[in-house]
C-alpha cells in the first residue's frame, strides 16, 4: 500500500477522463483486499468504512483507473489509482475537494 503525492497522483490523471460504470468489462483484481490493508491512519480523519464508491474514472485511453471510495463528507473521497496494465493498485489518495475549492475557508 502506498499513498500517493500530489505529483504522482496528478501524473495519472487525464484532460477528458472516461467514466466508468458497472457495465463495463469487470477487472479480474479485486479493490478491497488493498483498502483493507490501509490503516485508519491513511483515512486522515475521515471514515471511508461504508465501502461506497461513487465513481470510477478511466484516464489516459485504459492506462489507469481512478476508482472514487466516498467518506461521511460528500466532498472526500479516497481514490484508488488503479495500474490497468500490470492490473494492480498503484495506490491512493485523499481528495479533498473542500481543500482544493477553499469550501472550509471562513474569509
Amino acid at each position: 500500500m502506498r499513498r500517493l503525492s500530489e505529483s504522482e497522483y496528478k501524473a495519472t490523471m487525464d484532460e477528458h477522463p472516461r467514466p466508468v460504470t458497472p457495465d463495463d468489462a469487470p477487472r479480474s483484481f479485486e479493490l478491497w483486499p488493498y483498502f483493507d490493508s490501509l490503516p485508519e491512519s491513511e483515512w486522515q480523519g475521515h471514515d471511508f468504512s461504508a465501502r461506497g464508491i461513487s465513481y470510477a474514472w478511466a484516464m489516459q485511453g485504459e492506462r489507469w483507473e481512478h476508482v472514487l471510495i466516498d467518506s461521511e463528507d460528500i466532498n472526500v473521497k479516497l481514490v484508488l489509482v488503479v495500474d490497468l496494465e500490470t492490473e494492480k493498485v498503484l495506490g491512493h489518495y485523499l481528495l479533498d475537494l473542500n481543500e482544493v475549492y477553499g469550501l472550509n475557508d471562513d474569509s
